[in-house]
């Protein structure tokens, strides 16, 4: 089993929004590493049109085009999650994309009988046609599972277990947005399913700082090991092919 190396001093993103009574309680409390195991599996959830728009965009700018759009968190995270993709796929591991499922019933946004809803503007009805299109900086390759799905969590009704034990992967290195959504919900049920959860912490990304901060605490606390993208590529390059 791999150790996570991780610094006691080291400064968290969470820390700054700790008081000092939050950290007199955590004093010597902090749950210890699980680690990595032996089979990992990349698991890159929703890098799609919706959060990125079509150019870095600060909020709330970036939202009067692409309403679900996280802005520069997005754009800025991108290069961190192209290097651990490429080292995963260096490493021969399996690798996971998540997105949703656009359907043409669901491109109004008013409620009532279809006969009741006002035509969308085409400019709009393009940008919901592309809004579940993963961006081309981390496109899956042929072989990649592509899942499309319903709900917060990647595992709920999609084939992800039985692809992951398939593989026999017993660690999930996870990258992608939002972190106090979907990434939340998945590592969730990662580790009810008793996987090794892993966040790379520059990888994942969320509108507002403060409440993806202490979701990555949360994530950290009880779930998952929160850590840096280096630690990740670190033990890729230890996985040897097969």
């Amino acid at each position: 089993m791999a150790e996570v190396a991780r610094e006691s001093t080291a400064e968290r993103i969470w820390d700054r929004y700790l008081s000092a009574e939050d950290r007199r309680r955590l004093d010597g409390r902090v749950k210890p590493p699980r680690g990595f195991g032996q089979r990992p599996a990349l698991l890159l959830i929703d890098l799609y049109r919706w959060v990125f728009g079509d150019e870095p965009q600060a909020l709330p700018e970036a939202t009067e085009n692409w309403p679900g759009s996280c802005g520069l968190d997005a754009w800025n995270a991108l290069p961190h999650i192209q290097q651990m993709l490429a080292a995963a796929r260096a490493a021969g591991i399996p690798v996971v994309h998540t997105t949703g499922g656009y359907r043409e019933d669901l491109a109004h946004w008013s409620r009532g009988r279809p006969g009741d809803q006002p035509e969308v503007d085409p400019v709009l009805r393009d940008r919901l046609r592309r809004r579940d299109d993963l961006v081309d900086e981390v496109a899956p390759l042929p072989g990649e599972l592509v899942i499309r799905k319903g709900s917060a969590s990647a595992f709920w009704g999609t084939p992800l277990v039985a692809h992951l034990i398939n593989h026999g992967v017993d660690t999930i290195i996870v990258g992608g947005e939002s972190t106090t959504g979907c990434v939340r919900s998945s590592v969730v049920d990662g580790a009810t399913y008793r996987f090794r959860m892993v966040v790379a912490e520059e990888c994942v990304f969320d509108r507002v700082e403060a409440p993806h901060a202490l979701e990555l605490f949360t994530m950290n606390s009880k779930y998952a090991d929160v850590v840096p993208v280096a630690s990740v590529l670190q033990y890729l390059s230890t996985i040897e092919e097969p």
